[in-house]
């Protein structure tokens, strides 16, 4: 195996050069969880692995719930399932709220303060409410929790997320509301460690793969022990490389995409396709500072440059920036991907 059969074969498994999944629900609980801090492009990160999907088909099933958003791993918001999310937040949460903790202290929130908010935000969202941000903070100074700066009240929250408290509700308008975690997700699985720790490893080995351990630690936020301990129950189900000196898994069944070398993908910012500890497989290191905050475009399977968008009122505005200059090929591949994230908008593509 190679890095660029490592690229081929992680672009077939994430479902980008093939698609399997009709709904979104399911293609989210392939990948186990799908990074959303940015909720437009994570909509589009779903939508460029389905067939024909639209951003009003994302939407609907975040309306409905079949797929929620919280705060689950790293910490960082992620898109997950509602059968998912409490077996996830079990192994995870700890993970989170340790990282957290150093700004728990700096923002004067302790247990004590934890309980007080958790109280009152169940309180004010039982029954099905759904509540904007701004309304929980309302909630909360009126049951005498201060949450003065954007900070405090912001780790409040994403603390009530990960003690499995909220989760997303539907938009209202442009902005997000949160629901009771248990009147959104009643049907939500628990696991024991053991099978939580292993059925994550499956959900990311056989989605991700090939990757190492360590690619699972910086995905996942576990331990590498427990990462291993996870490995190791599953991965009898799994084949194995090592190339230059490190030992990638990966599906038994998984096949390299060949025809995907010569199609060029538009990939959003923070797309699961760059969230490895080692990207050395899709992207030259000496470009890797240019992927900031920045959308992907991916050639022949390597990361080759960025893009961005500007929405118009009758068209979306899409540049590139190629780390090289694109050969006619290339170019002809990135106007089909263009087209593509067009369609995905219902609108007309300007390349600029």
């Amino acid at each position: 195996m190679t890095p660029f059969d490592i690229a081929l074969l992680r672009l077939s498994n994430q479902q980008i050069a093939r698609h399997t999944f009709e709904k979104p629900a399911d293609l989210v609980g392939w990948l186990g969880a799908v990074q959303a801090q940015d909720y437009a492009s994570a909509k589009w990160a779903l939508g460029l692995r389905m067939y024909g999907a639209t951003d009003d088909d994302i939407e609907r099933a975040f309306t409905d719930g079949s797929i929620l958003r919280t705060h689950l791993m790293r910490p960082t918001w992620h898109f997950v399932t509602p059968g998912d999310i409490r077996w996830i937040l079990g192994l995870t949460a700890p993970r989170v709220h340790a990282i957290n903790a150093t700004y728990y202290r700096k923002l004067d929130l302790d247990q004590t303060i934890f309980r007080r908010s958790n109280t009152a935000l169940v309180r004010a969202l039982r029954g099905g409410k759904q509540l904007t941000r701004a309304e929980l903070r309302g909630v909360l100074q009126r049951a005498g929790i201060a949450t003065e700066g954007l900070l405090r009240l912001g780790y409040i929250v994403m603390h009530a997320e990960l003690d499995g408290i909220l989760c997303s509700g539907p938009r209202r308008g442009r902005q997000f509301t949160y629901m009771l975690l248990d009147e959104r997700a009643p049907q939500a699985a628990t696991l024991t460690r053991e099978e939580s720790l292993a059925e994550l490893a499956r959900r990311y080995f056989r989605s991700h793969g090939p990757a190492t351990v360590q690619d699972f630690v910086w995905w996942s936020g576990l331990t590498t022990a427990d990462a291993r301990n996870g490995l190791e129950v599953i991965k009898v189900q799994l084949s194995y490389e090592v190339v230059e000196g490190q030992t990638y898994w990966f599906s038994a069944y998984s096949l390299p995409a060949e025809s995907s070398a010569q199609t060029a993908y538009l990939l959003p910012n923070y797309d699961e396709y760059g969230s490895y500890k080692d990207r050395s497989a899709v992207i030259d290191p000496s470009n890797t500072q240019k992927l900031v905050f920045s959308h992907m475009v991916v050639i022949n399977g390597r990361i080759a440059g960025t893009w961005k968008r500007t929405l118009k009122k009758n068209a979306v505005v899409i540049e590139s920036n190629s780390f090289l200059p694109l050969t006619k090929a290339e170019k002809e591949a990135f106007t089909m991907a263009a087209r593509q994230y067009g369609a995905f908008l219902e609108l007309p593509v300007v390349l600029a």
